[in-house]
Formats: structure tokens, sequence, C-alpha cells
């Protein structure tokens, strides 16, 4: 019993230590054959592409993000400097075509001032008083340059001339008018399809309309609305048939033998910004023909 024991655990070793000797055999014929060494470094290789492959994934996406942000900055800036252009373009723009309006108004008043038979002189108003019924405006213009009192004050606004008022104060660089529109302005005028003759006065108001009286109430039916009245020419006051204004309403007082007209200007006030002083006593020597 103990005898076939010992046999079966010898056959055993046996078979172990020829097992161990065939994969020892295979190990070292691998060796010397190379394909051992070529399995290590074709894992290997494997291995260290995976790992380089990530590395470079990171970097690559890690590169695209600081591009994309410079490349953000970039168009940032170029967008805040193509806006501040654009900016600096409609300013332009705008300074532009302000500068041809008024290029248009200084031509339009130089027209007119050429066109006149009296010596004048152009000029700017640079304040008006506005608070209290007697309203008065000042030009930048005084007897330097020739301006004397109770010189008409007439202006051209849209193709359209009328009277502004007259000078009653000059100091040497500077004068102020009346205008039309002032209480104490009254005016000679006649409406122009009639001939009728009135007295034309100001209400203490630019926005407002002049007053006409002492029309007489039998001409009702020659009168229309939106008739011209301008001034006569009497007394030697002012020029003959400068417009004042367009009738805009007619009332009947009954207890009164003329009638109460209101006209609008045809000078707009607030708008207004140059005017032209004529001298009636001279002629206009740069009149062009």
């Amino acid at each position: 019993m103990a005898a076939k024991r010992r046999s079966s655990f010898s056959f055993k070793l046996q078979e172990f230590i020829l097992l161990l000797l065939v994969l020892i055999s295979g190990v070292m014929l691998a060796f010397s054959s190379g394909s051992f060494v070529i399995n290590v470094k074709t894992v290997g290789f494997s291995v260290l592409s995976s790992v380089e492959r990530q590395v470079h994934s990171v970097a690559t996406g890690i590169t695209d993000v600081f591009t994309a942000a410079h490349e953000l900055a970039k168009l940032r800036k170029e967008y805040d400097e193509l806006s501040k252009k654009l900016e600096n373009y409609e300013q332009m723009q705008r300074s532009n075509a302000e500068i041809r309006k008024e290029n248009e108004r200084l031509k339009e008043q130089l027209d007119f001032s050429n066109s006149l038979e009296e010596k004048n002189y152009p000029a700017q108003i640079i304040s008006r008083d506005t608070d209290n019924l007697y309203a008065f405006l000042t030009i930048n213009k005084g007897s330097a340059a020739g301006i004397r009192k109770n010189m008409p004050v007439i202006a051209c606004q849209n193709g359209t001339s009328g009277l502004v008022g007259k000078i009653i104060q000059v100091g040497k660089y500077t004068s102020i008018v009346m205008p039309v529109y002032n209480l104490n302005c009254t005016v000679s005028a006649r409406i122009q399809n009639t001939r009728d003759l009135g007295l034309v006065s100001g209400n203490g108001n630019q926005n407002a309309n002049l007053s006409m009286k002492y029309i007489r109430k039998r001409v009702l039916d020659e009168l229309h609305y939106g008739d011209v009245v301008v001034t006569s020419g009497e007394n030697s006051n002012y020029m003959r048939d400068l417009p004042l204004g367009t009738i805009s309403k007619i009332t009947i007082v009954e207890y009164n033998s003329s009638l109460d007209i209101e006209l609008t200007p045809v000078i707009d006030f607030s708008r207004l910004e140059n005017v032209v002083v004529v001298n009636m006593r001279e002629i206009n020597d740069s009149r062009k023909e």
C-alpha cells in the first residue's frame, strides 16, 4: 500500500519536472527566435501609442481653447474699433449735414442781401428775450458795422421774405431789435389784394398771431383766408410791400365799424437765426443784376 503511494507521487513529480522543462525550453526557444521580444515591443508600443494619443488629444484641446480665446479677444477688439469708426462716421455725417444746412441758410441770406436795392448788413441773432410781453432780439452787429437806430430788419426764410422788426438800440458790436410780435410794435400795412390800409401790431409772443385793425366791415366779402398783408411803406419806416403775414381769422365786432383780423406771420420766429438790417438811405453797391 505504501509502495503504491510512493509510486504515484514519483510519477506526478516526474510529470511536473517534464512539464517545467518543456515550458523552459519553449521560453528559451522564443527568446532565441525573437518572437517574445517582438511581442513585448508590440505590446509596449500599443500602450505608449494609446497614452501618447490621449496626451495629444488633451494638449490639442487646451491649445484650441487658448486659440479660441485669443481669436475671441481679437474679434472683440476689431468689433470695438469698427463700432468706434462707425460712431465717428455717423457723427461726421451729422456734422456734414449741419454744415450743409448752415451753408444753405447763409447762401440764401447772401443771395437775398445781394438782391436788395438798399444797402444792408447781414447779421445773426445771438440772444432773445421771451420772458415777458415786450420781447426783444439781440443781433451780432452794431455801430461798428454801420447799424443805426430805427433801421428796418427783414429776413428770408425758406424762400419767403418778411419783416422782422426794427432796430431800437445800438451798441458798438451788438444791437437790439424790436420784433413785430412785440406789444409796442405797430406797422402800417395793407391787404395785398384789396389794398385796404390798416395797422398791424404784436401780441407779445413769438408763437402768437399778429393783429390787424381798422379794416372796414364793408370790404368783408372781398377778403379771404390766406390773403397776404404787406407793409404800406408810408412814413418811411419800412420798405413798401414787405410781407407781414396771411389772414387766418376774421372777427366781426358788433359795436365797431372795423374788423378784427388775425394774421399768421410769414416768418417763423422760433426758427429764425439770421436777419438783414437795411439802410434805406443808401444804395446797395454789391447788388447782382
